[in-house]
């Protein structure tokens, strides 16, 4: 009856030393983990992010015409009389392919709508609007701080259309089954290299009737707008992108 209460002690301590023996390897590889955990999350964080220069461009010079690649400005000459101009990337098409080398083709046109009787009026039901002069001038911004107009266009309306179009010493008639003025082609040449944008002023002269179908009526008016338009980083010759216009790379000589 000795033997079992001597050997009980004996196994308390066996269970003790298993416990321990159990509970170290358990702490051993907690701090493995934290090691490998503080390892990776090291790792990660020293790896640099690439930069995205095209959506900041972006960001920083903010354009609906280079989003959308077309915008429509309005201004209300009379109540009810809109006087709207359109303005579309017409080569290259995709407005993120405008860059500062290269030429960057746009269209315009204006045209007028008196929101007082129906488009289909005949024009006598109509307030009549002529314009007289188009002049564009441009501002560019650069990240050097310095800033240019590399773009003027001014003209008289008459000589942008046919012969036949309705027209009058006040000018070219804009509310006519015709149209009113369209210029499909007109082109933004060389920018300086660091510009991320360029915004074209619009100015328009225009003969306003005041009255339907009275000759003397007539008021003369200045439209301005202006369109802001994102210009971005040339694109590196030889990646298969952009339109870059750096030198080809020669050939091997013999």
């Amino acid at each position: 009856m000795a033997s079992p209460r001597s050997s009980r002690p004996a196994r308390l301590l066996t269970g003790a030393a298993l416990l321990l023996a159990a509970t170290l390897p358990l702490a051993g590889c907690s701090s493995l983990f934290d090691a490998f955990n503080g390892a990776q999350a090291g790792t990660v964080e020293s790896v640099p992010q690439a930069p995205v220069p095209s959506a900041a461009a972006e960001a920083e010079f903010d354009s609906q015409f280079t989003y959308d690649g077309s915008v429509s400005l309005t201004s209300e000459v009379a109540d009810g009389l809109e006087v709207r101009l359109d303005v579309w990337a017409a080569d290259p098409k995709r407005t993120r392919e405008w860059m500062p080398m290269g030429e960057k083709t746009f269209g315009f046109a204006v045209n007028v709508y008196d929101h007082r009787v129906d488009d289909k009026a005949v024009l006598t039901q109509k307030r009549r609007v002529y314009i007289s002069q188009v002049a564009i001038t441009s501002q560019t911004a650069q990240s050097g701080g310095q800033v240019s107009t590399p773009f003027q266009f001014a003209a008289d309306p008459r000589t942008l259309v046919p012969t036949d179009t309705l027209r009058s010493d006040r000018g070219l008639l804009l509310n006519s089954f015709q149209g009113g003025l369209h210029v499909p082609e007109t082109t933004i040449h060389q920018l300086p290299p660091d510009t991320f944008g360029v915004t074209l002023q619009f100015q328009l002269s225009i003969w306003v009737e005041g009255a339907a179908n009275d000759d003397a009526s007539f008021a003369q008016q200045t439209v301005y707008h202006q369109l802001p338009i994102a210009i971005f980083p040339q694109a590196e010759t030889g990646t298969g992108t952009g339109t870059g216009t750096g030198a080809p790379t020669e050939g091997p000589t013999s």
